[in-house]
């Protein structure tokens, strides 16, 4: 498999005041077209701004990043924007769904937003491959925890990414609702070709993943 994403001697320093804080020292990581790999490590040890690194959320203060052979550290807001949009999907804890928007508008705007011919037929496709067509019309305040991760599920794979960056996304959840959750994740990804890098403190859902890489003190071990 070739390789879809490096991280070459990536640092990441917050400065509070007089004090430099490393978050991420020093990391070397390949993620290859169709893998999946689970990230895991103590609360404060760098996974999370891992992700947002990854995702174009954040700047490394040094080293660099290179998703599809473009090296994407040193690219303006916009630029960045424009890659995730199209390539890189995202799932975090919470399900920052629209509050005022339907499951269906929800899923559908992302596609709108692509200039997608039939935002909304593609929006309730998907949304009832995930289970949902008995959803479609309800507002966020009205699905269960489990419904609303997996209308934030269709959301982020709906332009059909080739990486999905997966931040938490069972930790809002029962363990019913995870296990379904995870179930949905991994048979997309193993359905359309994706990769995956999922953070979790889950140990099953860690276990579920190709390749397993544990981030300890800024630094993967």
């Amino acid at each position: 498999m070739s390789d879809l994403l490096k991280l070459k001697k990536i640092n990441l320093k917050y400065q509070t005041g007089k004090e430099s804080i490393s978050v991420l020292k020093n990391i070397d990581l390949t993620i290859k077209k169709k893998e999946t790999v689970s990230v895991v490590g103590e609360s404060g040890s760098g996974k999370t701004s891992l992700i947002m690194l990854v995702g174009g959320l954040e700047k490394p203060t040094s080293g660099k990043i290179i998703f599809q052979d473009q090296e994407i550290t040193n690219l303006n807001e916009d630029e960045v924007s424009e890659i995730r949009k199209k390539n890189i999907g995202i799932i975090f804890q919470s399900f920052y769904l629209i509050p005022n928007y339907t499951a269906v508008e929800n899923v559908a705007l992302t596609l709108e937003l692509n200039n997608f011919k039939k935002p909304e037929t593609e929006a309730k496709t998907l949304l009832d491959r995930f289970g949902l067509k008995h959803r479609f019309n309800n507002l966020p305040s009205q699905l269960s925890g489990g419904e609303q991760q997996r209308v934030a599920i269709a959301r982020a794979i709906a332009m059909k990414p080739e990486l999905i960056l997966a931040d938490e996304p069972t930790g809002n959840l029962d363990t019913e609702n995870s296990l379904m959750i995870s179930d949905i994740l991994f048979k997309y990804v193993k359905e359309e070709g994706s990769s995956l890098i999922m953070v979790t403190h889950d140990p099953k859902l860690a276990n579920k993943a190709k390749r397993k890489i544990k981030i300890n003190d800024g630094k993967i071990k």
